[in-house]
């Protein structure tokens, strides 16, 4: 440390007492207040105006749970010891916003203390041995406490200090939060595209309009709407168009599909689990995926392990353009479209030819598909399906034709998303490599922010 750094207890900063947040069973959830998960937190380091779950609340709840810019939250249990105490920063919201009960709220004294410092002090290899320092490892999980987190040590020079430091890393995740939003744009551009062709069939109800053909009841109102859209509806080009069928039949699976469609489980065109790892047929350092950092289609980060050290549960090897579905609380939408080989304890499903690698996507990471999945899962605790259950999900599919016509459009989506998730790595890991060098002296304010704004310039 710098000679005018100083170490003092977290519990010095705070401008009142630490607090778990509000326990609301997910009976009664849907609507009301914006309240922050534990999902919430592993997704998103930064929170601004991001989409969360509501609760109703009284108007104690609201007093004694409502977030602040500025605030931070630590979690207070993780299935793995690297998630426990992952501590994220509330920056604001629009409308009022709530926390639950597995988190820990710390409000810093803003007039002593930068919160976007603590922020990334936290989540920099100093910040995390001091929490690491508190946590407790139980029967598959571990923990912290609120009375301990007010006890771990922070290093700090002045609050001029704290700001700039603060400053020159928030540039870096501008820049990486503008990558991810792009990165939201492309993949529900996609998954718009997946609804239209493979879920309301909007192609083949075009067909049957224009053959003059019937529509099933249960594609009336996707039919009206079609219609109604009149000279502004988007016709696709005339080949392809044609690919489509322009009429529909009934199936006891799905109710009514394009005629000639097949139907049948994704494991018809994917493979489940096709490849388990042993030390003759991978690498000897280990690339592996966990559940505590995949997230909503993103990958944050993965972990280099030795194959003496991989975790028991890292026996499912990924390959590039592989599909990963968490099993473990599939609710908490634990899932990504594989960019690397790699180790995980997640279900893969391998696409059986290149031309289904989209579509299998972006069908096993629908909202219906997922909310399935979570309505099947038990186990108390720690609620589960099995691999098999996943690779059993109903779907409706056509011809290799229509299948390649699609991945032709949407994998570009992908490769621009791979693109600037790469670049996203890359600046995070410019930024976990230099916070460490601020932090102990190594490197100064000055020096640093000139390395990021290179970085910046190159990116």
């Amino acid at each position: 440390m710098g000679t005018k750094w100083l170490t003092a207890p977290l519990s010095n900063f705070y401008s009142v007492p630490s607090r778990n947040g509000l326990t609301k069973p997910k009976s009664i959830r849907g609507e009301g207040y914006k309240f922050i998960n534990m999902g919430e937190i592993f997704a998103h380091g930064r929170m601004l105006n991001i989409k969360c779950d509501r609760v109703p609340a009284n108007e104690k709840e609201l007093e004694s749970s409502l977030l602040k810019s500025g605030d931070l939250l630590f979690a207070r249990q993780s299935l793995v010891l690297s998630g426990a105490g992952k501590c994220s920063i509330f920056l604001g919201d629009d409308e009022p916003t709530l926390f639950e009960s597995h988190l820990i709220r710390v409000r810093p004294n803003q007039e002593i203390i930068s919160p976007e410092y603590l922020y990334y002090y936290f989540n920099s290899p100093i910040g995390r041995a001091e929490i690491w320092s508190i946590t407790e490892q139980g029967a598959g999980q571990a923990g912290i406490r609120g009375s301990d987190l007010a006890t771990v040590n922070v290093h700090y020079p002045s609050l001029l200090e704290q700001k700039k430091i603060a400053s020159i890393f928030s540039s870096l995740d501008d820049k990486i939060e503008l990558n991810r939003r792009m990165n939201s744009t492309l993949e529900a551009m996609a998954q718009a595209l997946f609804k239209s062709w493979f879920v309301d069939f909007d192609p083949v109800i075009d067909n049957a309009l224009a053959a003059g053909n019937p529509v099933p009841e249960p594609l009336l109102a996707g039919a009206e709407s079609r219609k109604a859209l009149g000279d502004q509806r988007k016709s696709l080009p005339e080949d392809l168009q044609q690919q489509f069928p322009n009429s529909f039949v009934l199936t006891d699976e799905m109710g009514w599909v394009p005629d000639g469609w097949n139907v049948g489980p994704i494991q018809k065109i994917a493979d489940l689990n096709p490849e388990s790892w042993s030390s003759k047929n991978f690498p000897q350092s280990i690339k592996y995926v966990d559940l505590a950092n995949t997230k909503n289609g993103k990958v944050d980060s993965v972990t280099i392990y030795s194959d003496q050290d991989a975790p028991s549960r890292a026996k499912r090897i990924l390959r590039k353009f592989d599909t990963i579905i968490g099993t473990v609380r599939p609710g908490n939408r634990s899932f990504a479209y594989v960019n690397q080989d790699g180790l995980t304890g997640f279900a893969v499903m391998r696409p059986k030819v290149m031309s289904n690698r989209t579509f299998v996507y972006l069908f096993l990471t629908q909202d219906d598909v997922i909310d399935t999945l979570a309505h099947l899962a038990d186990g108390g605790a720690y609620p589960a399906v099995r691999p098999e259950v996943v690779a059993n999900q109903i779907c409706t599919y056509p011809a290799i034709n229509l299948l390649e016509a699609f991945d032709k459009l949407v994998s570009p989506f992908f490769q621009s998303i791979a693109e600037q998730q790469f670049q996203c790595d890359s600046l995070s890991n410019i930024r976990n490599t230099l916070i460490p060098k601020l932090l102990s002296g190594e490197l100064r304010v000055p020096e640093v922010a000139s390395i990021i704004d290179k970085q910046l310039a190159e990116a």
